[in-house]
């Protein structure tokens, strides 16, 4: 595979409102130790309502329906998720608009703007105990495999396992960011739920279209 199509990316959405749902109770339990017991319920709303985004998209234009879809989890998804998840869409947008198909390098562009609109957008940096402290890795690791000439599909595997270094990375910190943060010390030894389910999104794209 030398490219990432557009099926590839409906796909990956698809696998992704999958794993949602099927861990949203295990989000759900990691947000209650320091949030609000909501991230997995709100994540599974929006991404069951952006099923219905994919399957009324018509046109293979991947930055089109990266757009459509964060439109719809700004709309239906509650508390930071929505605007962040959707900010990291929508920037993807930016970058895929009208292709059908991206090399390595342009899912790693795509995947950098979506990152820093969520830095920009949560004011979040490594560290903060967010879901930036895996996005960032995994934008590194995926830019790293591009650079060396790497298969898209390896470039996505590299992206997913520096996220889940990334979300045991954030275990021993102490939020500084969100609902978090108003714990304290009492946040630190818990695993953080943004940079979990960010993970669960970047696995979801190396199972869905490294397979392909």
């Amino acid at each position: 595979m030398d490219t990432i199509g557009y099926r590839d990316v409906v796909g990956w959405l698809r696998a992704f409102a999958a794993v949602v749902s099927e861990k949203k109770e295990f989000l759900t339990e990691l947000d209650a130790a320091i949030g609000d017991a909501d991230h997995g319920i709100n994540m599974n709303r929006g991404m069951s309502a952006a099923l219905g985004v994919i399957d009324d998209h018509a046109k293979e234009d991947i930055g089109a329906l990266l757009k459509a879809v964060a439109m719809k989890l700004i709309s239906t998804v509650g508390g930071a998720s929505g605007p962040l998840y959707g900010t990291l869409f929508l920037q993807m947008s930016t970058r895929t608009g009208g292709a059908s198909e991206l090399t390595a390098a342009q899912w790693v562009d795509a995947l950098t703007a979506g990152r820093d609109g969520v830095v920009a957008r949560g004011k979040a940096e490594m560290g903060d105990k967010t879901m930036v402290d895996a996005l960032t890795p995994a934008v590194d690791a995926a830019r790293e495999a591009a650079d060396a000439g790497e298969s898209p599909a390896a470039v996505l595997r590299a992206s997913a396992d520096a996220a889940a270094t990334g979300v045991e990375a954030t275990i021993p910190l102490v939020a500084r960011k969100g609902r978090a943060s108003y714990l304290g010390e009492r946040s630190a030894g818990h695993q953080d739920p943004g940079a979990t389910s960010t993970y669960l999104l970047l696995d979801a794209a190396a199972g869905a279209i490294g397979a392909g």
